[in-house]
């Protein structure tokens, strides 16, 4: 059991398409180290150069946990938020050239996973804008595949097992599938909590544990 708590980010990425709201996630690569093959969201824990890209980005190191969601985004899937908005790339000295704004990446939760989970983490969900067209491109390591998906259509996929979600996740994704839009996603605030004993008896194991 890993005892120590994580600061992490993760960014919730939305754009406007023809049924509504559509957010990318992607699939964690086989090798690693916590929920080989779930659906997530691009993001990560924090490390030491995300205070230093805090202080260049935002003014200051207590903006680490931004600065994890936007370096995350190039790591992970290619994509580079700037104040001009989010943009294919795959180099954060475009990030240093034009800083993104706090606005633009939206608190929208926050997860404190509890004891019993093996790699614990403490993460905030920062919801980004994204334009129509365009595409992420997977790391091939970190990231298995990423694509934009409604959040109703993702959650019918779990259901028909096609997709693993864990409880964030899940919880996330059905707090987005209320959203019509990236406006609606941006206003979203999420009241984030643990499971209910029905919920533990009635949702696949897969939902809570990692075996």
């Amino acid at each position: 059991m890993d005892e120590q708590i994580r600061p992490a980010a993760s960014a919730v990425v939305g754009r406007d398409g023809p049924e509504g709201l559509e957010v990318l996630v992607l699939e964690r690569g086989a090798s690693s180290r916590f929920l080989p093959g779930y659906v997530a969201f691009p993001g990560g824990s924090t490390d030491l150069e995300d205070e230093q890209h805090a202080l260049r980005w935002f003014g200051t190191a207590e903006e680490s946990r931004r600065a994890c969601a936007v370096r995350e985004l190039v790591e992970e899937v290619s994509l580079v938020l700037t104040a001009g908005g989010l943009g294919p790339g795959d180099a954060l000295s475009a990030v240093d050239a034009a800083p993104p704004s706090t606005k633009q990446l939206e608190d929208i939760a926050h997860w404190v996973a509890p004891p019993e989970v093996p790699v614990r983490f403490d993460a905030r969900y920062f919801a980004v804008r994204a334009p129509a067209g365009l595409e992420p491109v997977p790391d091939g390591s970190e990231t298995a595949a990423a694509w934009w998906v409604s959040p109703r259509r993702l959650l019918e996929h779990w259901r028909e097992q096609r997709r693993l979600l864990f409880w964030p996740t899940f919880v996330t994704i059905e707090a987005l599938a209320t959203c019509g839009s990236v406006d609606d996603l941006f206003a979203l605030r999420i009241d984030t909590r643990e499971p209910y004993d029905d919920e533990l008896e009635r949702l696949p194991r897969s939902t809570f544990w990692q075996d």
